[in-house]
């Protein structure tokens, strides 16, 4: 059965960085297609960020696209997103999703992952 760790979050004042990790177990990690979603206060969860198993693609929501990072590391079963400029609305808590069988036109669906995280709070302060 895969499993799937958040850590890495916290409270960082706006303009500063965090690193999200998802410690990946139970499977092979990299035939997976790995994802980020987000959800904040009152909203309904979104999607972040998400990159095709090993030397795929990677894809971004618009609203982080230039300050958020998304990679792994498959030595380590771990997948990473590198937010940097922080602002208060990027304030939510983080989802790491994992997925066998996506296809690049479903990867920002949530439907098209099959496990996940239990997340980790970011909270950003103006």
């Amino acid at each position: 059965q895969v499993q799937l760790v958040e850590s890495g979050g916290g409270l960082v004042q706006a303009g500063g960085s965090l690193t999200l990790s998802c410690r990946f177990s139970g499977s092979t990690f990299r035939r997976y297609a790995m994802g980020w979603f987000r959800q904040a206060p009152g909203k309904e969860r979104e999607f972040v960020a998400a990159d095709k198993p090993s030397g795929g693609s990677t894809h971004y929501a618009d609203a982080v696209k230039g300050r958020f990072t998304i990679s792994r590391d498959n030595t380590k079963n771990t997948q990473y997103l590198r937010m940097n400029g922080l602002k208060p609305e990027d304030t939510a808590i983080y989802y790491c999703a994992a997925g066998s069988r996506l296809i690049t036109s479903s990867i920002r669906l949530q439907n098209a992952y099959d496990y996940w995280g239990q997340g980790t709070q970011v909270t950003v302060s103006s």
